[in-house]
C-alpha cells in the first residue's frame, strides 16, 4: 500500500475513534452548560442550556427562580440539542414549568457610577435573593463563566460569609481566568472589591429606607412564536 493511502487510512481511523466521544462530550457541555450546585438544594448557575437540559435542570433540582443574566438575549431562544433548532424561548418554557423567570443585566453599568459604588443591578439581585420562596435559584449567562461568576460570588460573601480572597480564588477556578480576574479588572472591581456584605456595613450606610429607583428585575413577558432558523 503506498505511503499516501496509508496515512488517509490512518487519518480516516483516527477520525472514526475520536468523533464519537468528541461529539458526545459536546453534546453533554451543551445539554447542561457549566451546570454548578454552588449551594445544594438552594443555589445553582450554568451557561445557556439546550430546552431538554433546562427540563432536566429543573426537575432534578426543583428549580423555582430562573435568572438571565444576559442583557443581549433578554429571552433567549432555547436550542431543541447540540446543533439543533431553536424551538422554545425561556420564559415560556418556564412558565410551562411553573418557574419564575426574571432578567437581571450586570453588564449594563450606569456611566456615571462612582469609583467605590457597587452597580445598582446588585441591590435587585439581593431583593430576589431575600426571598425563601424564590429558591432553589439558578442563575445564568451565556457561557456560565463571567457574569454568573461575579454574581456568585457575591452570594457567596452575602449569605455565606466568604471573604473576597475566597470568592476571588473561587471565581478563577471556575474558568473566569487570571487575567480577567485581576484586581484591576473594572467589574471585579465594581462587583466583588466594591462589595461589603450588609452585615458589615456601618448603621449610617444602611439607608431606612428605599434607595433610589433603579430598572428592577424583569419578569418577561411571553414571546412571539419561535422562527424556524437557529438563533444567532
Amino acid at each position: 500500500m503506498p505511503n499516501a493511502a496509508r496515512w488517509v487510512l490512518a487519518v480516516l481511523v483516527a477520525c472514526v475513534a475520536v468523533a464519537p466521544p468528541v461529539a458526545y462530550f459536546r453534546y453533554q457541555y451543551i445539554h447542561a452548560k457549566r451546570f454548578r450546585e454552588v449551594t445544594p438544594e438552594r443555589f445553582y448557575r450554568s451557561g445557556q442550556m439546550t430546552a431538554a437540559g433546562l427540563r432536566e435542570i429543573v426537575a432534578e433540582n426543583g428549580i423555582k427562580t430562573v435568572i438571565n443574566l444576559q442583557h443581549e438575549e433578554p429571552d433567549p431562544l432555547l436550542l431543541d440539542r447540540w446543533m439543533g433548532k431553536g424551538v422554545v424561548r425561556e420564559s415560556e418554557l418556564c412558565r410551562e414549568l411553573g418557574v419564575k423567570y426574571l432578567l437581571l443585566t450586570p453588564d449594563v453599568i450606569p456611566k456615571n457610577l462612582p469609583r467605590g459604588a457597587v452597580p445598582p443591578v446588585v441591590d435587585d439581585y439581593l431583593a430576589v435573593l431575600d426571598d425563601p420562596a424564590a429558591y432553589p435559584v439558578l442563575i445564568h449567562c451565556k457561557a456560565g463563566l463571567h457574569r454568573t461568576g461575579r454574581l456568585t460570588a457575591i452570594y457567596r460573601m452575602e449569605y455565606m460569609g466568604w471573604s473576597r480572597g475566597e470568592a476571588l480564588r473561587e471565581l478563577r477556578a471556575n474558568g473566569y481566568g487570571n487575567f480577567m480576574a485581576s484586581e484591576a479588572d473594572e467589574f471585579i472591581i465594581q462587583f466583588i472589591k466594591n462589595y461589603t456584605p450588609r452585615k458589615d456595613r456601618p448603621q449610617a450606610a444602611r439607608p431606612a429606607t428605599a434607595p433610589a429607583p433603579h430598572p428592577a428585575p424583569v419578569a418577561v413577558p411571553a414571546a412571539p412564536p419561535a422562527p424556524t432558523g437557529g438563533p444567532r
